[in-house]
């Protein structure tokens, strides 16, 4: 499937001179032989789990890794990796949709790894998909094994947990969402994959408040002018949310960790439901 005409973004390809180094295979022990991958990366300021996610990609041909504006150690760090090429925006971040169908087109080869800068590919994971016959009518599911500072949750609606990562690009591709993007699967077969993903999304207190922000101006930048908003609609949904997490979904199993979920959850849903009546408001 061709890349939208709407993903022309600026952005520079950064050369660099990888460093040697032994990076962890665990027991994949060299290069497949079969179809060539690529994984596409997007990073920003993501050099606390950014050499991990790396070295569990050493099995791949190719590592596209789109930086979307780090002022850490995050380009240095993945300036270490013979088979990552670096980009980097030079214009502003216009949603993750945009962004990860840029590196599909930056990739060199047709079958896409879709993996975010907190995600580590395991070992079965990769073993799996280097002896696969992949079929690029299909698009392949991952579970994820998702944590909170090192603690599995498996609860809150984070189990299972299950995201479509791997594709063959001349068959399809992410679609244009500001966020919550996800590869589109009409006239496609879906499989489930049996390796995981480790998913390490929030550090702490201080990623929930970032990505919070971050991910609500999306929303309202996504929905104004096609969603209707008001207040009302977002306390009722937020407390909707809490309620839904942390009793439905057993939250409250999760101890400490249970209730920062529900309550973060629950705070998303209210603050992006009233970005979103102020930009309704201001066209």
């Amino acid at each position: 499937m061709p890349v939208s005409a709407s993903t022309e973004v600026a952005f520079e390809r950064l050369v660099h001179a990888p460093i040697a180094r032994a990076a962890r295979r665990d027991a994949v022990a060299r290069r497949h032989t079969g179809v060539a991958i690529s994984a596409i990366v997007l990073a920003r300021d993501s050099a606390a789990r950014l050499a991990d996610v790396l070295e569990a990609l050493a099995w791949c041909d190719e590592v596209v890794l789109l930086d979307t504006g780090s002022t850490d150690a995050t380009l240095s760090i993945a300036a270490g990796f013979s088979n990552v090429t670096l980009h980097q925006l030079t214009t502003s971040f216009a949603g993750f949709g945009l962004a990860r169908q840029l590196a599909v087109r930056l990739a060199h080869h047709d079958w896409i790894l879709a993996v975010d800068s907190d995600e580590v590919v395991s070992p079965e994971l990769a073993r799996e998909i280097t002896s696969l016959s992949l079929d690029p009518g299909t698009v392949y599911e991952i579970r994820f094994s998702n944590y909170l500072g090192g603690k599995r949750i498996t609860t809150c609606g984070w189990s299972p947990d299950w995201h479509e990562r791997l594709f063959y690009r001349r068959r399809t591709n992410f679609c244009a969402s500001e966020v919550h993007e996800r590869i589109q699967t009409r006239d496609m077969r879906t499989e489930r994959l049996r390796g995981v993903i480790h998913h390490y999304s929030y550090a702490g207190a201080h990623d929930f408040l970032r990505k919070m922000n971050h991910y609500a101006h999306l929303f309202a930048t996504q929905h104004a002018g096609r969603k209707q908003s008001s207040m009302t609609k977002a306390v009722a949904r937020s407390a909707w949310a809490f309620f839904k997490t942390f009793i439905l979904e057993r939250g409250f199993t999760q101890g400490a960790e249970g209730l920062t979920i529900s309550a973060y959850k629950s705070q998303t849903v209210f603050w992006k439901y009233l970005l979103l009546r102020e930009a309704n408001a201001a066209r």
